[in-house]
């Protein structure tokens, strides 16, 4: 009997309506993560003027949301595996919606802190987005759709710094949380028509169900599927994968899955687990959660900078305070420019990535990044520093980019959730760390020591990227 796979059957459909509506969707979802994200450079500074609270519970505000996505993002990523990416999806976004509109009535500082702990746990199965947006994209050029995708993050960040210009010199922060919570609402919306992923029923033996969601792509983007029955030939490979070594391994294509991968009837969790410290998979797994953590700390680290080193240069060469109306719109001008530098990331990468390779774009956008931030070792005139800090954001949004790329085309579908998941938990101690640099050192007027450790952590991730054992560029999904 004729067959064909998933692979097949969406490198047959290409690109076409129903991956663009899949696109829109998980964008909306990235979307959504940044301004959450984006938030915390304009939130931390606000409430501390308000209730008076101290520098320490300042950066704790920040730090205790990325300790809600480091559980969120393994939590999400295992459920997404065991139970379906609509699942995961489903519930992270009903607890980022309903713990976002809550913290805009928070009595007290306390309250804050809980409820922006419960947003970061559901904004920390964003991760899952970008997993279940690929996985309808044929191989052909996904690098670029994943560039595009990308897209919607930074217009999130542009959203919000948006926002905070307009919402906040007009009315308040906590009016701010609200409107910061409304996308949300359209991802609620128009949950009941997104599909679940193919190659995800394909994994779990559902091959019916996993059909009519191809037909229903067919139909969508009117083309034909190619003739045959849906299958991922489990028995072509049973032999043969307890051989292949590591890269070989990379090139299974998901119409030859493993039995193990095909049979699982209990994917996610401990087997996932299991699965990415392999032999197969063990160097990829440790390196990439390395230079997640690097890419979340220096990215995360470039957003706190913008919001404090301005300031802290003023204030450590005055000795005085400045003036909160005018630091407010420095603040609000300087995030907005550095955020538009995400653009010019975005498309570099997307000019590279298919041409040098996804590990050759990383090291060079974290070399790049690196040379940018060396000036700001020395206190900078303001110009000089947005402009610097303009360059070394689109160079940490471009390489953080191809990692949410490569993380994804390294691992099985079985596992593919629960990897990333637990790497960009890894990421978020990144996020928990940056914060008590960028903001604690930049305060006691320590700048060059903080520049110096993004120096050194960048550097390490650059090396880290030549060290992956296997390219990507144009493999099918396993």
């Amino acid at each position: 009997m004729e067959t064909y796979t998933t692979d097949d059957a969406l490198t047959a459909m290409g690109f076409g309506r129903f991956q663009a509506l899949v696109l829109v969707y998980a964008g909306t979802g990235w979307l959504t993560d940044a301004m959450e994200l984006m938030l915390l450079s304009f939130l931390g500074p606000l409430v501390r003027q308000q209730w008076n609270v101290s520098p320490q519970h300042e950066s704790l505000l920040s730090s205790v949301v990325f300790a809600g996505m480091l559980i969120g993002a393994c939590a999400w990523g295992f459920l997404s595996d065991k139970y379906g990416r609509r699942t995961a999806l489903l519930f992270s976004i009903l607890l980022t919606t309903g713990a976002g509109l809550l913290s805009a009535l928070s009595p007290n500082y306390i309250s804050l802190l809980a409820l922006r702990f419960l947003v970061g746990v559901g904004v920390g199965g964003a991760h899952v987005f970008s997993s279940w947006f690929l996985e309808f994209v044929p191989a052909k050029n996904r690098g670029a759709w994943m560039i595009v995708f990308s897209f919607f993050w930074t217009i999130g960040t542009i959203l919000e710094a948006s926002l905070a210009w307009v919402v906040i010199e007009k009315l308040s922060w906590r009016w701010l949380l609200a409107f910061t919570a409304l996308p949300c609402f359209l991802l609620l919306l128009f949950f009941a028509i997104t599909p679940e992923s193919p190659r995800y029923l394909c994994v779990q033996n559902r091959m019916s169900k996993a059909t009519l969601v191809l037909e229903r792509m067919a139909k969508a983007n009117k083309v034909a599927l190619p003739p045959g029955v849906l299958t991922y030939h489990r028995d072509t490979q049973t032999d043969h994968i307890m051989l292949t070594s590591e890269d070989d391994h990379l090139h299974v294509r998901e119409n030859e899955c493993t039995v193990g991968n095909a049979m699982s009837s209990k994917p996610g969790g401990i087997p996932a687990l299991r699965m990415l410290l392999s032999r197969k998979l063990v160097r990829s797994t440790l390196l990439i959660w390395f230079v997640w953590f690097a890419n979340s700390f220096a990215y995360y680290g470039l957003v706190l900078l913008t919001s404090q080193l301005s300031d802290a240069n003023r204030r450590c060469a005055s000795g005085k305070k400045i003036e909160a109306h005018q630091k407010d719109v420095n603040l609000y001008k300087d995030v907005f420019i550095t955020s538009l530098a995400e653009f010019p990331g975005l498309i570099i990468s997307a000019v590279i990535v298919d041409w040098f390779g996804r590990k050759a774009t990383m090291w060079i956008m974290m070399f790049a990044c690196c040379s940018f931030l060396g000036p700001l070792v020395v206190h900078q005139n303001e110009s000089l520093t947005t402009a610097l800090l303009f360059g070394a954001r689109a160079c940490g949004m471009g390489s953080s980019t191809v990692l949410c790329l490569y993380a994804p085309e390294v691992y099985p579908t079985s596992a593919r959730s629960t990897g990333v998941g637990i790497a960009t938990a890894i990421g978020k101690i990144g996020g928990i760390v940056c914060p008590l640099i960028a903001v604690g050192m930049l305060r006691s007027c320590h700048q060059m020591e903080a520049v110096v450790v993004f120096e050194l952590v960048l550097g390490l991730a650059g090396v880290a990227c030549i060290l992956f054992p296997v390219e990507t560029k144009g493999r099918e999904m396993k």
